[in-house]
């Protein structure tokens, strides 16, 4: 499983609404080579839940067959059913990604324990050919699903090695503390790059975030060097999409950055930043360190 600066990278569409494959494997390549340690793919930066299942498989497919290191990528494969979610982590598994990182079942709400651990159950008993190690994805803001301490704790002690980490998207750093206490080598990867160092006395195993698309090399200068005030440069880049819609502004962003401003396109239901937040946006982003093409 990759660890240290992990990148939950953005999906591009071309102009008839498809994946565009070329620069997807474009910029996952700039980020393996400019600071991150890893890449999320498809979790919800990469917009996964608006992806149809046959869309997700294909594109795991096309970034095994490119070259790019499938030991540095953990791969979203939570979905709704239970069955989607399975094919999806099979597949992740067979293709040798590193890792699935799978949300609790997200449609149904106030469902019991038994019910999200028998969810759990069914994917890891399912993909027992490959092995493949599993992070849970904490994120009850969105799924609305939470993987409580305590439930955390039962899905560990019935699955042991298979469960080995946590991405928590909750900002509770209290939550992720007692995740990582609960069993040794369980990885926690909190979703703000600002846990970078607090992560090292904590036990943390890095951060898994959607601006570290746009300020991993700087994150990666602050942990070579230890320099706070590198770090709090890379946090101010993250401090720039406070109040606007975060994966439209990471994308559009990242199409600053490349020059292509076919980054700019969404998946319905979510939309391209409007121009007032566009403006906003460049504003912010001329009083910190990021680079635009």
């Amino acid at each position: 499983m990759p660890s240290g600066i992990i990148a939950a990278i953005p999906t591009p569409f071309s102009d008839d609404g498809s994946i565009n494959t070329t620069a997807y494997l474009e910029f996952a390549e700039n980020l393996l080579a400019n600071g991150c340690d890893g890449l999320n793919i498809m979790g919800t930066t990469g917009e996964a839940t608006s992806l149809s299942t046959e869309e997700r498989l294909t594109l795991m497919e096309c970034i095994a067959s490119s070259g790019l290191p499938l030991e540095r990528m953990i791969v979203g494969t939570g979905a709704s059913a239970v069955t989607d979610a399975i094919a999806l982590t099979r597949q992740a598994g067979s293709l040798g990604f590193a890792g699935a990182l799978v949300l609790p079942p997200f449609y149904y709400k106030n469902v019991s324990d038994e019910g999200v651990m028998a969810y759990v159950g069914q994917i890891v008993e399912a993909t027992s050919d490959s092995g493949i190690p599993i992070s849970l994805y904490h994120f009850p803001a969105m799924s609305a699903v939470p993987y409580g301490i305590e439930l955390l704790k039962g899905i560990i002690e019935q699955h042991p090695g298979r469960i080995v980490g946590l991405k928590d998207s909750s900002s509770d750093l209290e939550y992720c503390n007692a995740a990582a206490a609960l069993s040794e080598g369980f990885r926690v990867c909190p979703s703000n790059e600002a846990s970078l160092f607090i992560g090292k006395e904590a036990g943390y195993a890095g951060c898994i975030s959607a601006t570290t698309n746009l300020n991993a090399a700087i994150c990666a200068r602050a942990l070579e060097t230890g320099d706070e005030s590198i770090l709090e440069a890379a946090v101010a880049i993250r401090g720039v999409f406070d109040g606007l819609p975060l994966v439209s502004a990471v994308k559009h962003s990242v199409s600053l950055l490349t020059g292509d401003e076919g980054w700019r396109r969404m998946r319905p239901p979510l939309v391209e930043l409007q121009s007032e937040q566009q403006a906003i946006l460049l504003s912010r982003l001329q009083n910190t360190q990021f680079q635009t093409a």
